[in-house]
């Protein structure tokens, strides 16, 4: 009997590629399922989501874009994004005092990694006034910052580790100001699954990432030339903190708090009226 062949899309950061692994290698086998990838930024992955013609069956997606695709997908308890201390900053150059808090953004550029990201939705929920935002890919952003094309950048993923190295300062840390209002860990990115697929195969897709990222935490050397071939630039040392930060018990299983924490975030951005009424993400 042919396998059914399910394009699946992830980033190319090490987190991904990390827990992604077993299953796009087929060290992790789903009976009746072969698992191909489609890797993109993670803003290109929320924009093909939101269109149904280029739409995938398997995806990960940011809160922002799964509060508008309730009704097609649902997230997966495995695969996630999700934790303490892990969210996203606001940089500036260091010379630059005219932003000496958050609040000073007001009149000024701010490079965004998408619209639909999760970083985006905690800026706007924490300073809802409307910001002079220009949307790049996020590898694009410290160096805009640092070149004085944009007045503030909003860093994602890697760059937490590398801003200084382009003479940036922390000017908010978004995550810490979301931990704080809520006491929830940050839910930065999700893995979903077409509801089409039915429950049948969405269970077995769910659990058959479990099991890669259980792989992926007890034998790690079985990924590393995966991670380093799509890692681009990064070292070996930031990759593994990468990991480190972004991939956790919450990858594995999201849990009570886990779902606490996405119901959170969707919900308070549907208050704000950041995010549009809609159905309950989960199955």
């Amino acid at each position: 009997m042919a396998e059914r062949v399910i394009e699946t899309g992830f980033s190319t950061c090490p987190n991904d590629t990390f827990m992604f692994h077993g299953l796009i290698a087929g060290e992790v086998r789903v009976p009746g399922l072969r698992f191909t990838p489609a890797m993109a930024d993670i803003e290109a992955l929320n924009l093909r989501a939101l269109d149904p013609a280029r739409a995938l069956p398997v995806t990960k997606l940011s809160a922002s874009a799964v509060a508008h695709l309730c009704d097609r997908y649902t997230v997966l308890g495995a695969g996630a994004a999700l934790g303490r201390g892990c969210g996203p900053l606001v940089v500036r150059r260091a010379e630059d005092q005219r932003l000496a808090s958050i609040g000073d953004l007001r009149g000024r550029s701010v490079a965004i990694p998408g619209r639909y990201t999760t970083a985006y939705l905690l800026l706007r929920s924490v300073f809802a006034e409307a910001l002079d935002v220009q949307v790049m890919r996020f590898e694009q952003i410290m160096p805009a910052v640092a070149e004085g094309r944009v007045d503030a950048g909003l860093i994602i993923h890697e760059s937490r580790f590398t801003f200084a190295d382009h003479g940036l300062v922390e000017l908010a840390d978004l995550g810490a100001l979301w931990e704080q209002a809520t006491g929830l860990p940050i839910p930065l990115g999700m893995i979903c699954a077409d509801r089409g697929l039915g429950p049948a195969v969405i269970d077995a897709i769910e659990a058959g990432l479990r099991r890669s990222v259980e792989l992926a935490f007890s034998e790690p050397e079985r990924s590393r030339g995966w991670i380093r071939e799509h890692a681009q630039e990064l070292d070996d040392e930031v990759c593994r903190r990468h990991i480190e930060l972004y991939v956790n018990a919450f990858s594995v299983e999201l849990g009570a708090e886990g779902r606490a924490a996405i119901d959170e975030l969707l919900g308070r951005g549907r208050a704000n009226g950041f995010l549009p009424p809609g159905p309950s993400c989960w199955r």
